[in-house]
């Protein structure tokens, strides 16, 4: 993966991660506090309303009842104020609790009814389910009194329900004020009967009926009561800070964590490489930068221990040619100061000889600034060439004439084969240069009755030159370095072959400017071949 897209895979890993936890957490919070506020409220309210309409339901009054609403704000945490329908004031936990009461919040008030809610069988006839109405309302008026008065006199009561939901009140000790109820005897027995019978042709018979009831027991049964909960201007719930501190304290680690990793990979390579470019531009330029990886800072890596590389061998090549231009130039040059001081002293005659051999050398001197100044030319791409189409051909024939005389001294057979013309686009009189160097050397290194070939191979879209000789050879050690400047396999570096050592090297940077390639295959004691490989072109049309 690379450096450019893990960094980003990174930063979007944090940012994706912190924004989800934000929301996650956000959300969960509301949401839960909202269900557990929703909840604790409706858990309040029922726990209110179930006690308070409990105790209505069993006393028969809101009589001492106070003491119920002191325990269910405490129990609740909430602020409970209870008055009737018509607003009279029962009970106050503020108040209870010795603080000043605060004015109620804005929700609506709960009511609670402590009456009974009838129950009765399935399948009952609509005259049998009036009958037991009217007996459950004389029943509840006689119940009501009773607890009413044994919670007046504070005896200790047990409570249940009969099959229609009546109250049925038990003692162990009855106060002497409290006489035990005989329901049987009221007198407003038959009115309640006419009551709920005529609720037998209603269609809504049991509502009816609960209608009948809560009406002829009114005036007994303790009023319904208004419950507000909580007080104005109450502080709403806030979501918990912990957790979110905690996600928060958590992706800013991670952000942290990932900074100081991706720190750690990019300014350490960064550096290391910092310092080598400061070692090199010293000159150390055996500094280099380790490199891991394939991302884009290993590649930078790679690019400038490249670059360190070809600075270096450029230096190495630099002394090297240093060395070798004083090594060719310093004996000739000293040759001809010598000849010439002696001229001067009168020490030596100036004879011609002398004269033609001083010129010679001055020759060669010139030569091998020329070439010098080609090859610097050809390695910048500096050196001018004249392409047009060009009979390989035909230039090896003008070869041959031209180095014929030279083969027949030297008693070489020079010889062209080139059966068909092939055509190259290319500059003819660099190619006669390259062609002719390497002739020059076959003629060098083929000794008397050997034999030198120029040979013209077509190859396809290829064309290709061969010049072979039957001279003692190269061994294969000395392959290598054939192509470097002023490199000889002789070792005393002499000029009984002549030659300025650079005609190799300015010929493979000829055929590399053609877009070729030169290759060289040698045999000690056989011969040697030079193959000039190009890109040919089809043969014009006669």
């Amino acid at each position: 993966m690379s450096f450019r897209l893990r960094v980003l895979c990174v930063l979007m890993l944090i940012a994706v991660t912190a924004t989800a936890a934000t929301a996650w957490l956000t959300l969960r919070q509301a949401n839960r506090q909202v269900q557990e506020a929703v909840a604790a409220g409706q858990k309040e309210v029922s726990q209110v309303i179930g006690e308070l309409r409990a105790y209505g339901f069993a006393h028969g009054t809101w009589e001492d009842f106070a003491p119920v609403v002191g325990a269910l704000s405490k129990d609740t945490g909430q602020r409970v104020l209870v008055t009737t329908e018509t607003g009279v004031l029962l009970a106050d936990s503020d108040t209870l609790a010795g603080r000043e009461s605060r004015p109620p919040g804005s929700q609506p008030p709960v009511l609670v009814d402590p009456r009974p809610v009838l129950r009765f069988d399935r399948g009952l006839v609509p005259s049998t389910v009036a009958k037991l109405t009217a007996v459950a309302i004389v029943e509840y008026r006689a119940a009501a009194a009773d607890a009413a008065c044994l919670t007046r006199a504070g005896a200790e009561m047990t409570v249940r329900t009969n099959r229609t939901g009546i109250p049925v009140v038990t003692v162990e000790s009855r106060p002497t004020q409290c006489v035990e109820p005989q329901p049987g005897r009221d007198p407003q027995r038959a009115l309640d009967l006419a009551a709920a019978k005529a609720c037998e042709a209603d269609r809504q018979l049991v509502p009816c009926l609960q209608r009948v009831f809560n009406e002829r027991t009114a005036s007994v049964a303790p009023p319904r009561l208004e419950v507000r909960l909580g007080y104005q201007d109450e502080s709403p719930p806030t979501i918990a800070a912990a957790p979110t501190i905690a996600v928060a304290v958590g992706v800013a680690l991670a952000a942290i964590l990932g900074a100081l990793l991706l720190s750690r990979a990019v300014l350490r390579p960064v550096r290391a490489m910092t310092l080598a470019a400061e070692g090199l531009g010293e000159g150390d330029l055996e500094r280099r930068v380790p490199v891991t990886g394939r991302d884009e800072i290993a590649h930078l890596g790679r690019a400038f221990n490249r670059m360190a590389d070809s600075i270096q061998a450029g230096e190495d090549r630099q002394r090297r040619l240093t060395g070798d231009i004083a090594h060719e130039l310093r004996t000739p040059l000293a040759n001809l100061r010598g000849y010439l001081e002696a001229l001067r002293d009168g020490v030596i005659e100036p004879t011609p000889e002398l004269l033609d051999s001083l010129h010679e050398e001055a020759l060669l001197q010139q030569r091998i600034v020329d070439d010098l100044q080609d090859l610097a030319l050809a390695e910048v791409g500096a050196l001018t060439y004249h392409r047009s189409e060009v009979n390989l051909r035909d230039l090896l024939e003008s070869t041959r004439t031209a180095y014929r005389a030279r083969a027949g001294t030297a008693g070489v057979s020079l010889e062209v084969e080139a059966p068909h013309p092939v055509y190259v686009t290319a500059d003819a009189d660099r190619l006669r240069q390259v062609v002719g160097n390497l002739v020059g050397n076959a003629l060098r290194a083929t000794p008397s009755g050997g034999r030198v070939t120029l040979a013209l191979v077509p190859h396809g879209e290829l064309a290709v030159v061969e010049v072979r000789d039957t001279g003692n050879g190269i061994p294969a050690e000395h392959l290598p370095h054939l192509f470097d400047r002023f490199w000889r396999a002789d070792a005393s570096r002499g000029r009984a072959t002549g030659g300025s050592g650079l005609g190799l090297s300015i010929a493979r940077q000829i055929v590399t400017d053609h877009r070729g390639t030169i290759d060289v295959a040698s045999t000690v004691g056989v011969g040697t071949t030079f193959t000039i490989t190009l890109g040919a072109r089809p043969v014009p049309p006669l």
